[in-house]
């Protein structure tokens, strides 16, 4: 039976993180089509462009380690883009749903922060320098995208959904 080592547990994060990329890759669509806000619709869009890099590199981590790049069903991310298709159905044509978009959407960028943290780390502990700075790239990706969303947030869509 494998060891449960650091290494193993840093190929299962990355393949749980691997299947929540594609997953948020396939939605960002749909949540930008609900979006009434054009500013909210850009952001949504361009982080679909960043996606499809973040899971480039993802890849590139994959072959890094010597492992094929296959995903891991991730059932946190399942639970948060369900709570983004609720509010989309249950909020469609209201004033609120752009703001229950951002909030879904925040809630998946700090999901990715986290698993993004967590992988660097452990990349870096186990002295995997190019994972750790591929991991760098797409963290500091989402933290930009998440304050992106704040500012969106702040200066037009919580006063608007009012």
């Amino acid at each position: 039976m494998p060891t449960k080592d650091l290494n193993a547990l840093f190929l299962d994060t990355l393949k749980d993180i691997y299947y929540a990329e594609k997953q948020i890759y396939k939605s960002l669509p749909k949540m930008a089509k609900a979006a009434a806000s054009e500013q909210l619709r850009a952001a949504f869009e361009k982080h679909h462009g960043e996606t499809e890099g973040q899971i480039e590199r993802l890849e590139q981590v994959f072959e890094l380690v010597g492992k094929p790049a296959r995903g891991k069903k991730c059932d946190a991310i399942e639970g948060i883009l369900d709570e983004g298709k609720e509010i989309m159905e249950e909020y469609e044509g209201e004033p609120a749903l752009d703001a229950g978009l951002l909030a879904a959407a925040q809630a998946v960028e700090h999901y990715e922060i986290s698993r993004y943290g967590t992988l660097k780390s452990w990349a870096t502990k186990l002295g995997m320098k190019d994972a750790a700075n591929l991991l760098d790239q797409t963290l500091t990706e989402e933290k930009k995208t998440d304050d992106a969303l704040t500012k969106i947030a702040d200066t037009a869509i919580n006063a608007d959904a009012g």
